[in-house]
């Protein structure tokens, strides 16, 4: 089940609709990292909103894909994630360490468009 990955502006949106098979995990990050050079986006956001359960290679793959787009220059932020998935999460001693994580699209928005602001004027 491909993914739909939306542009907005400087962003990219991933939308998760359903539970992903490890290819369909794997077909996203290719997706999601050539975007970003295609449309020189500066931040993606991915929304796991519709999930109510994330295993061990979805989450190491969500690392993956935020460390492997900030090397393309681009920030991301995973949003959505229910209250039983953060708290299986952690039981579960899976992390997403280094990645930024906001309640739900608007925050997420709100946060790259800061991190955007601040690279651009820290370029001046």
């Amino acid at each position: 089940m491909a993914v739909p990955i939306l542009k907005q502006g400087h962003y990219l949106i991933a939308s998760i609709q359903a539970a992903l098979s490890d290819s369909d995990v794997l077909q996203l990050q290719d997706d999601l990292v050539e975007q970003v050079g295609r449309f020189r986006s500066r931040g993606i956001i991915v929304d796991v909103t519709a999930l109510d359960v994330m295993d061990s290679f979805a989450s190491r793959s969500l690392r993956g894909i935020a460390h492997m787009t900030r090397l393309r220059g681009a920030e991301t932020v995973i949003v959505g994630i229910q209250p039983e998935v953060a708290f299986a999460m952690v039981q579960l001693g899976m992390s997403l360490e280094d990645v930024h994580t906001a309640l739900d699209l608007e925050e997420g928005l709100s946060f790259l468009d800061t991190q955007l602001k601040e690279s651009t004027d820290g370029d001046r």
